[in-house]
């Protein structure tokens, strides 16, 4: 039995050992939200009492930043790589232990983490990211590191989810694995062709295994065979196990049943509190807050070249450009906020089909649109300072974390009723606005024409004072602090182990 699961003498409880696996974590390489939990999510179960550490690959951004590093073990030759040690460190700021793995032939290159410079996939990313798996599974196993070994591995997305394969494929691992999945889209599929440089045994090519469609799936690795699944909110776990939303990974979350929980992301409250932020043209609360929006507003509004005595509601959108982003309804509901005298201030990049469409309305509506096509985390704050509305008009959205930043900076979110979008906002109803619960606009079709009627009832609230510093003030109140939900995880980490203890997964058969 795990020691954590046993427990320890009276007044003595023994803390639990948890490792949680990754290709990205902020500030140190970000693509999307995924970086920001990992970077958050640990120093809150850290708080709650819990051993934790972090295993990411040595990129360029890693290595660099990793304070105190010192190596652990060298590994030899690996997945094509003629070196690679593992190293353990401290993360800059929260000295939250993480060990890398230095691989340079798979990890020291320059563009992103995923792709090349011109935007294409690695071609050896099964290798980068299955040694990524294989060393947690070893570091679970208590073979690579002699001073620490964890009671669960918590793999996320797919580029950690072969840890769980590998786990599942030596039973005498007692750690237990969680798997969260933050977006189903990027499933990490590679040809068959490839499946021997994983070192499995070939009946986890299977249907019952990694195959899916002809392929290599990384994120069905996750789903069938860690002990505990997670998504990043309630709604987007029921929406997972739809047609709709599964992509064709359905029937195998159906297939998990109850294994299968949805925990809502948190957000850093001290990173993300205007009256704190270092970065905003001038500080406020839910007391201040009709003040400091409008210095921070006009601030914005003149970074971008805006009118700065527009009567509309100016509306932020910090956003990859992708179609998931829904990014086409803003630009088919464009015209109907220009004419109730709104702005828009777009801060992004990706489709450049998508970057070229908002130059252009750029170019058309000079004073009204303005274009940022960059990512810059210091530009997002003040952003979300500015605004008054916060599209978020996603096609589906796992958690999202940029309604939860608006809202605390008294930024009212205009969000389709999808996934964490309707776990996390309350829309402006009669029965709500009476309520006061009301904290932002809600539509329901992915049309131009629904995200315009959101649009429109803002507006409508805009001009009535009290009801909009009501709901600025609801807004600023909520809490999405990481508190509740690291107790939610140290709850499911707790079953999983037991799960583990009862029933250790092995090799599909067939």
């Amino acid at each position: 039995m795990s020691p954590a699961l046993a427990g320890a003498a009276p007044g003595q409880p023994v803390p639990l050992k948890v490792l949680h696996v990754a290709a990205e974590v902020f500030p140190l390489v970000k693509t999307g939200g995924l970086a920001d939990v990992v970077a958050a999510l640990p120093p809150a179960l850290i708080a709650a009492g819990a051993d934790v550490r972090l295993l990411v690959p040595g990129l360029p951004q890693m290595a660099q930043a990793i304070e105190q590093p010192r190596r652990v073990l060298d590994l030899g030759a690996q997945f094509g790589a003629g070196r690679v040690s593992l190293m353990l460190g401290r993360m800059p700021d929260t000295g939250v232990p993480v060990y890398f793995i230095d691989a340079p032939y798979l990890y020291r290159r320059g563009g992103g983490p995923y792709q090349d410079t011109r935007g294409q996939e690695w071609g050896d990313n099964l290798q980068r990211f299955a040694l990524l798996g294989w060393v947690a599974a070893h570091l679970s196993a208590g073979e690579l590191d002699p001073d620490w070994a964890p009671d669960v591995m918590h793999a996320h997305d797919w580029h950690a989810g072969m840890a769980c394969a590998y786990v599942a494929g030596h039973p005498p691992t007692q750690a237990a694995s969680v798997y969260t999945v933050h977006n189903l889209a990027y499933q990490g599929l590679f040809p068959t062709a490839d499946f021997p440089w994983l070192g499995l045994s070939s009946r986890f090519m299977s249907p019952a295994g990694l195959e899916f469609h002809g392929q290599v799936s990384f994120m069905k690795a996750g789903l069938k065979f860690a002990d505990r699944v997670t998504t990043v909110s309630p709604g987007y776990a029921r929406e997972i196990a739809t047609l709709e939303h599964g992509f064709g990974l359905d029937g195998v979350i159906r297939g998990r049943g109850t294994d299968v929980h949805g925990i809502i992301n948190g957000i850093d409250e001290s990173l993300w509190n205007p009256l704190t932020d270092p970065g905003i043209a001038q500080r406020f609360d839910a007391e201040t807050v009709s003040a400091g929006k409008a210095a921070c507003k006009r601030a914005l509004q003149q970074e971008f070249g805006l009118d700065t005595k527009a009567a509309g509601p100016l509306c932020g959108l910090v956003s990859r450009l992708t179609s998931q982003k829904g990014l086409d309804l803003v630009l088919a509901a464009l015209p109907a906020l220009l004419q109730r005298g709104g702005q828009l201030v777009l801060q992004g990049n990706g489709d450049p089909s998508l970057e070229a469409a908002f130059r252009m309305a750029q170019q058309a509506h000079a004073g009204h649109v303005g274009v940022k096509l960059v990512y810059d985390e210091d530009l997002a704050h003040r952003v979300m300072a500015g605004a008054d509305l916060v599209l978020v008009p996603s096609r589906f959205e796992p958690c999202g974390l940029t309604q939860m930043y608006a809202q605390r900076y008294g930024a009212l979110p205009v969000v389709r009723r999808v996934g964490g979008l309707a776990d996390t906002v309350v829309d402006a109803t009669p029965e709500t606005l009476a309520a006061d619960q009301a904290t932002g606009f809600m539509f329901d079709a992915a049309s131009g024409h629904a995200l315009e009627g959101a649009i429109h009832r803002a507006c409508d609230v805009l001009v009535e004072p009290v009801t909009w510093q009501q709901m600025r003030r609801r807004a600023m109140a909520c809490s999405f602090s990481w508190e509740g939900p690291a107790q939610q995880y140290l709850s499911l980490y707790r079953e999983a182990i037991a799960a583990r203890a009862a029933q250790p997964r092995g090799v599909p058969e067939g």
